[in-house]
């Protein structure tokens, strides 16, 4: 069997934060700036307080069969919650995706270079 790579985004909103909490937020903001964002293992944060108060973590698992991504999912969402629990975060309409990237379609130039056995 092959190794599938996953790809989960867990999405949603911070909600009653206090004073402290929103400072503490915006002192980080540079490190969770979204030009930095990436798919990781232990997951990546970012948002953008001052603008709005969502929120996205990326994180990237495998697996050897398609329904492996279920469990994939659950994992990312676990610890986006252990690490908002953690930090007595707030938060409200949190949603997951996830995407099977051996089930992801080409972009032209990786059809062109599968086509000319590259």
């Amino acid at each position: 069997m092959t190794t599938r790579i996953f790809r989960i985004t867990v999405r949603g909103a911070f909600d009653g934060l206090d004073a402290d909490q929103r400072a503490e937020l915006l002192a980080e903001a540079p490190e969770h700036d979204v030009l930095k964002a990436a798919f990781t293992p232990e997951g990546q944060l970012t948002y953008d307080l001052a603008a709005r108060p969502f929120f996205t973590f990326r994180f990237s698992d495998s697996g050897e069969a398609e329904e492996d991504i279920v469990g994939a999912t659950e994992r990312a969402e676990a610890a986006a919650l252990r690490w908002l629990a953690e930090r007595g975060y707030g938060w409200k309409n949190l949603k997951s995706s996830a995407e099977d990237l051996s089930q992801a379609p080409l972009a032209k130039r990786q059809r062109q270079a599968a086509a000319r056995g590259l």
